[in-house]
C-alpha cells in the first residue's frame, strides 16, 4: 500500500519516463531517427529489420508521441492519484496491443517497451493508503 505522497511521486516519475521514452515520437524527423536506432537494436536482438516508415506511419507515430507528451506534462505538473489510475489503464492497454504485435511479428525490440509499460501500469494500480 502506498502513501498519498509516494503515489504522487510514482505518477510524476512515470510521466518523466514517458517524456524520455516517447519524446522522439513527437516529430517525423526524430521518429525516423528513433526508428533507425530501434532497427539496429531489433536486429542485434535477433529480429528482422523493421519496415520502412511511410508518411502515414509517421503521422500515427507522431500523433501517439504528441498525445503522450501532453499527457506527461499534465502528470508532471499535477500528479494526482486519479491521473495515475488512468495512466495505469492506458499502459495496460498499450501492453496488450504491444503483446499482440509481439505475437504477430516476434520482434524482440517490443520487449523493451512491454516490460516497462506493464511495470508502470502495475505500480500505478497498487492500493493507495487512505489517511486516517
Amino acid at each position: 500500500m502506498l502513501s498519498f505522497a509516494a503515489f504522487r511521486r510514482l505518477v510524476r516519475a512515470s510521466a518523466v519516463y514517458d517524456v524520455l521514452m516517447t519524446g522522439a515520437f513527437a516529430t517525423p524527423w526524430s521518429l525516423l531517427l528513433l526508428r533507425d536506432q530501434l532497427n539496429v537494436i531489433n536486429v542485434r536482438l535477433g529480429g528482422a529489420p523493421l519496415p520502412v516508415f511511410e508518411p502515414f506511419h509517421l503521422l500515427l507515430g507522431c500523433l501517439l508521441g504528441s498525445v503522450v507528451l501532453v499527457w506527461s506534462v499534465l502528470r508532471i505538473a499535477d500528479p494526482q492519484p486519479r491521473f495515475g489510475r488512468y495512466d495505469a489503464a492506458a499502459r495496460l492497454l498499450f501492453s496488450l496491443w504491444m503483446g499482440w504485435a509481439l505475437l504477430v511479428t516476434g520482434e524482440p525490440v517490443l520487449w523493451l517497451f512491454i516490460v516497462p509499460e506493464l511495470a508502470w501500469g502495475l505500480a500505478q494500480s497498487l492500493p493507495l493508503r487512505v489517511s486516517a
